[in-house]
């Protein structure tokens, strides 16, 4: 009984208590919607109206009248900066970072708010020189992403592993894979100057970062046939297959003309044919066409077209055999078999690109680094009908 009536006794109390508190609220919400500029609210409006130019110029309006609206600042630089307009969102965030006694971590973001600025209007000197000003500030993660966006861009490939060594997931494998990129593209520059002692040690550090670097492994091929040696450039080729065989597409006519160079023509067009049969792709079926035709003659290229399109029905594959057909048909049905196949080949045009798995941009040409969103081997050697027609 004594418990109930304790209770009778403390609602009455509990809701007094809030109703005090409620109204001191309120009245803090209108002191301070008062303090605020007409043009604020405003600007609220013109949004809520789906009129986002008049409400920009109705904030800016509002950023004059009380400077001390920060965060509008902020907000503005930030939607110029998604809308193109690099311009005023400079001037928007260096007037933050010039203004007089701004607390030091709001300076900070706007001197970071700045940089990505000039990083998006193109100015990568200048973005460079603002984020390493950020280095071993509270800015200091974001300003290593954006320093390594800046070198990617500049090909700055050495300023970029060192960037992406200082990282705070450095040791994650998906920084391993992009450091093996970026050994890979010193290694492609230092073969192209001829110096091989160092492409070979930039091409073994690719492989302690990520064993599994397809490219590396190519590149090594490469640096073995540059120096006159078949044998070692076929060994570091066939090494794709274990790495990951859908990138032999692009090393099987190397290899078929490694084993033409060692002497071994037919061995080498066996490999292919198995890497067919075990693989099989529209570029490696492209390869192993041209070294069947080149071994076997135009019966064998054809029948071997034949048999991997009743495998693999696809467009580009009705293509190929309609050329090998070409090649073995009597003179007086090749005028036709021409006119079916300039058919078919104007479709498959339209389908011979490689596409990136990260954004979907699509290129005739194959690019270790997707043009588009810059993602590192997001470009798989499959053509996009291949992918049109994975279950």
């Amino acid at each position: 009984m004594g418990i109930e009536l304790w209770w009778l006794l403390a609602l009455p109390a509990f809701f007094v208590m809030g109703w005090v508190a409620a109204r001191i609220d309120i009245r803090h919400v209108i002191r301070e919607s008062r303090a605020l500029p007409r043009s604020y609210f405003k600007g609220l409006n013109f949004l809520l109206n789906e009129q986002p130019d008049k409400a920009i110029e109705a904030f800016l309006e509002a950023a004059k009248v009380d400077p001390e609206t920060v965060e509008l600042h902020f907000a503005l630089g930030s939607l110029f900066r998604r809308r193109g307009e690099t311009d005023r969102a400079i001037r928007m965030h260096q007037n933050l970072v010039d203004r007089d006694g701004l607390p030091e971590q709001q300076r900070l973001h706007a001197l970071s708010e700045l940089g990505q600025d000039y990083l998006k209007a193109g100015l990568l000197d200048r973005a460079e020189e603002i984020f390493v000003r950020l280095r071993g500030t509270a800015y200091d993660e974001d300003a290593l992403k954006c320093l390594l966006e800046i070198y990617q861009q500049e090909k700055e490939w050495g300023k970029a592993i060192t960037v992406a060594e200082a990282m705070p997931d450095h040791a994650d494998h998906l920084w391993h894979r992009k450091m093996a990129q970026f050994y890979c593209e010193l290694a492609s520059g230092e073969i192209l100057h001829d110096r091989g002692a160092e492409a070979r040690r930039l091409l073994d550090e690719a492989l302690a970062n990520h064993r599994k670097c397809v490219r590396a492994a190519i590149l090594q091929g490469d640096l073995a046939w540059n120096a006159g040696d078949p044998e070692g450039a076929i060994e570091a080729w066939k090494r794709v297959e274990g790495q990951d065989p859908v990138y032999l597409a692009l090393v099987a006519a190397k290899l078929m003309e490694a084993h033409r160079r060692a002497g071994r023509p037919e061995q080498g067009a066996q490999l292919l044919r198995g890497y067919l049969e075990r693989h099989p792709s529209l570029d490696l079926l492209d390869a192993v066409f041209q070294a069947e035709l080149d071994s076997g003659g135009p019966e064998a290229a054809y029948k071997l077209v034949r048999d991997e399109l009743r495998r693999n029905p696809t467009l580009l594959g009705l293509d190929k055999l309609l050329e090998a057909q070409i090649l073995v048909a009597p003179v007086e049905r090749r005028a036709d078999l021409e006119l079916i196949r300039n058919l078919i080949h104007g479709h498959t045009r339209r389908v011979a690109r490689y596409r990136c798995n990260e954004c979907g941009f699509k290129a005739r040409q194959f690019h270790w680094r997707c043009p588009a969103c810059g993602g590192w081997e997001s470009f798989p050697p499959k053509r996009t009908e291949e992918f049109d027609l994975a279950p």
